[in-house]
């Protein structure tokens, strides 16, 4: 897991008009096969090219001059930044809204809500930093709120994005705080709600307003514009909704 960031190439043909590199939120990963099988119905011959990561350092790529036509964050925050440094050329919009959740691989007794941290047999947790990506965030924010924090911060194991918080979740400790949206993947379903998972009280967390730009680099480019077009339409938000998230 040394390897924070995930390079993934969409083909589906030889004849290719062009190519889109697209930084997305970790926590997208696992609808982001849908979106660019549904994108090919369309526009069949460009090639699009997502890397994946947490916003945070996906941002920091940028200011450094990555060549990322379309930036898809986890929230808000980072694609204003880029914007009011003249790196994106569209103001940011929401497409989704996500969700925290808590998973784990055993049976656990989730009517507890989040107070099941300070469970005795819950030993190490797992969620995202909270520095670079925002359901990290989050779910510090939810710990503090619920005041529980201090009785469980020596418990916690920081992952570097939110898919790495999954990973974490389902192999070295045993709760994680997740992405609501991590629980739709096909590998996901031998989990059972009120059982394995639960969501978060959205009280105890700011919303998460996940926000997309088009950025500099992508001022000529016909294909990435209509792949940012494509993220904001009537499909896409099926999709979104369809792995847990709220549209605007």
């Amino acid at each position: 897991m040394k390897n924070y960031l995930i390079l993934l190439l969409f083909s589906f043909t030889t004849v290719v008009a062009g190519t889109i590199n697209v930084a997305t939120a970790a926590n997208v990963s696992y609808a982001i096969h849908e979106f660019i099988t549904e994108f090919h119905k369309q526009y069949p011959d460009t090639k699009v090219q997502i890397t994946l990561g947490s916003s945070g350092k996906l941002t920091a790529q940028i200011q450094n001059g990555a060549p990322y036509d379309i930036f898809m964050s986890a929230n808000m925050k980072y694609p204003d930044a880029l914007y009011k440094n003249a790196l994106a050329i569209t103001k940011p919009l929401v497409y989704a809204k996500g969700a925290l959740a808590m998973l784990s691989i055993r049976p656990r007794d989730f009517d507890k809500g989040i107070s099941i941290v300070t469970d005795k047999n819950i030993r190490r947790i797992a969620i995202a930093n909270p520095k670079t990506a925002p359901y990290g965030k989050a779910a510090l924010e939810a710990l503090k709120n619920a005041k529980l924090y201090t009785k469980v911060k020596h418990k916690l194991i920081y992952a570097e994005s939110a898919s790495q918080a999954v990973a974490y979740s389902v192999t070295a400790t045993d709760l994680g705080f997740i992405a609501k949206s991590a629980l739709f993947s096909p590998k996901m379903q031998r989990y059972t709600k009120g059982v394995n998972f639960a969501e978060v009280n959205p009280e105890l967390y700011t919303p998460i307003s996940q926000g997309i730009v088009l950025l500099k680099h992508a001022k000529k480019s016909a294909d990435a514009k209509a792949f940012y077009n494509f993220i904001l339409s009537k499909k896409a938000k099926a999709i979104f909704t369809a792995y847990g998230y709220k549209t605007p």
